[in-house]
């Protein structure tokens, strides 16, 4: 089979990964992969991994995008794939429109990926458009179809596939871990909590911080970490933060690590992960690949995130938005003994690609 993935760009946010994982499947099947974005740093990554990608500046919520209908048409009749699957909205109306101007025989199946829940406007409504639809989760899947005008039988949930046996079964390397206490020291001894993701007002790093000044008036010995990167646009938001960290004594207590390309050690290294979304998350892709590695989560019971916990570590789920039982259980997790955590096949990459397979096939068989 021949698959052409649409998405903006290929940078670091859990779309672009799933994306280069899911495109890293595929070629191992033995399908040819296609990928077209603006390119990133992940671009490397996938060419190696054995899939094509093809530049193009798909990516801007701009008319002016709309240039690239020409292109993607030629792009469609160049590459003759038997799927485009498009994952992000701009680039669905270019491969729509492109479509359109195709003779019958060339059109390929056209599937999209709701990998959020998107606005409900026009611009949203080209997802559903598609010939099938994919949801990320059963939160995503109920939402499209409250909000979208897409007929329950073109609809599947598929979850968004981890890698597990990337993040199973690992050792935390020795060498690795005294380089990070030597650039950090402050994390020498200490209990951690680790809360990951993009510096965004809605990722919950505020809550983070107050459920942290509670969490030490219990147990001193815990170190927060705060893992990701500010995007263009975010810094005032990282100032508020670092302005309340101050303002709640937490200077020493709580550290700001960035963006990293560790984090299958940082989950390692940590004693709990946090997530703490302030709205429901489609997926939640940190929650798998933290107990996948081991390492127990503490959650907000909604959205995506919740679906995971809920399938594989229950003691974590906390009610959403209430700081005082997120702290009260981040130290009963940190308190009790480790357990063994398994994660169902539904969230492995392996029954991601198989479902989204049986999907492809089971259109192109109809047509």
């Amino acid at each position: 089979m021949r698959i052409l993935q649409a998405l903006p760009a290929l940078y670091s946010g859990g779309v672009e990964r799933g994306t280069v994982e899911f495109a890293s499947d595929l070629a191992k099947r033995g399908h040819e992969s296609f990928v077209v974005s603006n390119g990133g740093p992940m671009v490397d990554t996938l060419r190696a991994q054995g899939s094509t990608h093809i530049k193009m500046p798909i990516h801007r919520k701009s008319p002016a995008s709309f240039a690239q209908i020409r292109p993607m048409r030629q792009l469609i009749r160049d590459i003759k794939p038997d799927i485009v699957h498009v994952r992000s909205r701009m680039p669905a109306w270019i491969v729509r429109l492109a479509w359109k101007g195709l003779a019958e025989y060339e059109r390929p199946a056209i599937v999209s990926t709701f990998h959020g829940m998107y606005s409900v406007n026009p611009y949203s409504a080209i997802m559903a458009k598609a010939d099938r639809i994919i949801a990320v989760s059963n939160c995503v899947r109920d939402y499209v179809l409250e909000n979208f005008d897409v007929p329950e039988q073109k609809l599947t949930v598929i979850h968004r596939g981890v890698n597990v046996d990337y993040f199973q079964n690992r050792q935390l390397n020795e060498s690795w871990r005294q380089n990070l206490l030597r650039d950090y020291p402050q994390l020498e001894g200490q209990k951690i909590l680790m809360m990951p993701g993009r510096i965004s007002r809605w990722k919950g790093q505020l809550q983070f911080l107050s459920a942290m000044a509670e969490i030490l008036r219990t147990r001193p010995d815990t170190h927060g970490i705060i893992v990701g990167g500010v995007e263009p646009g975010k810094e005032r938001f990282m100032n508020e933060l670092e302005q309340r960290r101050t303002e709640l004594g937490l200077t020493q207590k709580v550290t700001f690590l960035g963006q990293r390309n560790d984090m299958a050690e940082l989950y390692l290294f940590a004693d709990a992960v946090c997530h703490m979304s302030t709205k429901p998350e489609p997926f939640g892709r940190t929650v798998t690949e933290a107990l996948a590695s081991g390492t127990p989560v503490v959650a907000f019971n909604r959205g995506g995130a919740a679906e995971t916990l809920q399938a594989c570590f229950r003691e974590g789920l906390v009610p959403a938005d209430d700081i005082s039982a997120f702290a009260r259980t981040a130290i009963r997790v940190l308190d009790a003994e480790v357990p063994a955590i398994e994660i169902p096949y539904q969230f492995r990459l392996q029954a991601q690609t198989e479902a989204s397979l049986a999907v492809y096939q089971s259109l192109l068989e109809s047509r």
